[in-house]
């Protein structure tokens, strides 16, 4: 088995040493031993980083990615996690969409000031009275 030390790791995967340490201190990583002060992983710890990291571009917390491995370090995904997560991010994209709409209104609104603006004025009436929820904002596609 080629094994290889925690800078061979870095340096492949383009992740920080200290990176590699955290994945490992939550499990979601195992090393196999150490050279010297170095920790040893086999060369399966390449594709459960790549996991790892596109996970955590998909919005992933690292426990929901650790849950995502079995118990040999194999990937072990829900198929009803992946696609409990693509419907967030289709929910995040319908909200980003409507917001960048939003903006551009306002941007290119024909009123002499944005406080002019009645479809700005309700946004900001809306974004003021949410203001002591948990981050839910109005879509901006109600308003325009």
């Amino acid at each position: 088995m080629n094994l290889l030390d925690i800078s061979e790791v870095s340096k492949q995967t383009g992740i920080a040493a200290s990176a590699i340490r955290h994945y490992e201190e939550k499990g979601l990583i195992t090393s196999v031993g150490r050279r010297g002060l170095k920790r040893l992983f086999g060369p399966e710890v390449i594709d459960q980083l790549a996991l790892i990291t596109l996970g955590k571009a998909g919005g992933f917390s690292l426990d929901e990615i650790k849950a995502m491995f079995g118990p040999d370090g194999r990937p072990a995904i829900s198929r009803q996690v992946l696609y409990g997560k693509a419907n967030d991010l289709d929910r995040q994209i319908d909200h980003l969409i409507s917001l960048r709409d939003m903006i551009r209104h306002v941007a290119e609104c024909s009123a002499p000031s944005h406080m002019e603006c009645p479809k700005f004025r309700r946004l900001l009436r809306l974004g003021g009275k949410r203001k002591t929820e948990t981050r839910k904002i109005p879509s901006p596609a109600a308003l325009l």
